[in-house]
């Protein structure tokens, strides 16, 4: 049987191959999740008006939950690379779905904190793009980046699927009914998938990845450094894949952090005030909620796209295309606040949202190589999530000074501009130690004499 093929012939029936129930099962479990974690921006004013906070206090709470996520990216990655995917998705399923169902019974700020701040938080950097990016990209050689772009695709259809349903729940039966039913509901599906669908090597299950017509010849392991080695030259020539350590040493991963750090600031800047920024202009709940939906539904566009330019001309052109629609974006914002504006702001912006989403597995890989691509992964999603957070609270807290959100937006389009140059110096080579550059190997030549360990 050819576990690469599109399907196997088991006497004279086709099997699928068992990458795509994978690619299915990721899919859900972000279609499911994206809706969940998206409703934190309808709940900013129904919580408000219950409690009496300001927009700011609020917005700490979903800085506090991005730092936490954040630092959950760091573990998760590490403990991917180390064990493997299942039980970092069954215990992080687990701590994201409590979170939300504790944020029923909350009566008091602290509590806010708790729940949805850090248990939730704690959970989510398990069951997020990078992880299933991570997964995917074992099972697939042949058409790696579609698969990924594909995996991801799961939160633009969640979002737009999942937040009216929710919302128009929560107009009915209230945030607390919908946050306890909703954390259940996530709580089941994960495990579910995860312990039925969900390997992270295909050789744990005696397959081979999509694409791979025949098993590789073993190579010898005698410790872990030669097993990661093995692993990231992917049984063909070439320099070894980089630790995160030795990554750090180089210019690109810098450049491309802080870029992430600026992306996830837009990112979760809108998706958190969005829906409130509208209603203060007068624009209705439900239309509010419907840009938001929208607003994902358009980052699909984004992220199919991105895994077949991935595919074609690499990583670097689509992420600055996308930084560079953004700058016009906020500036428009700046300048209009009409339903217009918003309408075209929450749809064009959308298309951006996830364009790195299943970039950062591939880019990641092709710099470093892919034996530590969880834990790349994992660093460079931190710095995003850490910059949603602080420009999600920022957001709150300007509004809170100045009665409005246009300080936010002119920060964000100099933002954006600055994560567009940043994006563009990233020197998109296979980027190798200083001391494993040997001049009879030609990668590792044309790396050294390009400068690729910058």
């Amino acid at each position: 049987m050819s576990g690469g093929a599109d399907v196997a012939m088991t006497g004279t029936r086709p099997r699928i191959s068992f990458a795509w129930y994978v690619l299915a099962a990721s899919f859900a479990i972000m279609f499911l999740n994206s809706g969940a974690r998206m409703m934190i921006g309808v709940m900013v004013k129904p919580v408000i008006a219950d409690f009496g906070w300001s927009r700011g206090a609020f917005s700490a709470v979903v800085l506090v939950n991005m730092v936490v996520f954040a630092a959950s990216f760091l573990v998760a990655g590490h403990a991917y690379d180390r064990h493997g995917p299942r039980w970092v998705l069954l215990v992080s399923s687990a701590l994201f779905s409590v979170g939300l169902m504790l944020m029923a019974g909350m009566t008091s700020l602290w509590q806010f904190f708790l729940s949805y701040g850090v248990v939730s938080a704690a959970g989510t950097g398990g069951i997020t793009s990078p992880v299933f990016g991570a997964i995917v990209s074992r099972w697939f050689e042949r058409r790696r980046g579609t698969a990924i772009s594909l995996s991801v695709a799961g939160i633009s259809l969640g979002q737009f699927a999942l937040v009216p349903l929710l919302t128009a729940f929560l107009l009915d039966h209230g945030w607390r009914s919908t946050m306890f039913w909703v954390g259940l509901l996530t709580l089941v599906v994960n495990v579910v998938l995860v312990a039925a669908v969900l390997r992270g090597d295909p050789e744990d299950l005696g397959k081979l990845p999509y694409g791979r017509e025949q098993a590789r010849s073993p190579q010898p392991v005698t410790s872990p450094s030669d097993a990661q080695q093995a692993e990231a030259a992917d049984g063909l020539t070439g320099p070894r894949s980089l630790t995160l350590r030795e990554a750090m040493r180089t210019a690109s991963l810098w450049y491309f952090a802080v870029a992430m750090f600026i992306c996830g600031a837009g990112d979760f800047l809108l998706t958190t005030h969005l829906v409130p920024m509208a209603t203060d202009h007068g624009i209705p709940t439900s239309t509010a909620v419907a840009m938001l939906a929208w607003f994902g539904l358009l980052s699909l566009g984004g992220v199919l796209l991105a895994g077949p330019a991935s595919d074609l001309i690499g990583d670097r052109v689509p992420i600055a295309l996308s930084f560079a629609l953004r700058v016009v974006l906020f500036v428009l914002a700046y300048r209009y606040q009409t339903a217009w504006s918003f309408w075209a702001l929450a749809l064009r912006f959308g298309f951006t949202m996830l364009v790195t989403a299943p970039l950062t597995t591939t880019l990641m890989g092709r710099l470093y190589g892919f034996a530590n691509v969880g834990l790349l992964g994992g660093f460079v999603t931190t710095v995003h999530h850490i910059g949603g957070g602080v420009w999600a609270y920022l957001g709150g807290a300007l509004y809170d000074a100045t009665g409005g959100y246009t300080a936010a937006m002119a920060a964000s389009a100099a933002a954006s501009a600055l994560a567009l140059v940043l994006t563009l110096l990233i020197r998109e080579v296979r980027h190798v130690a200083p001391d494993d550059v040997v001049t009879d190997e030609p990668c590792a030549a044309v790396s050294a004499a390009s400068g690729a360990t910058r």
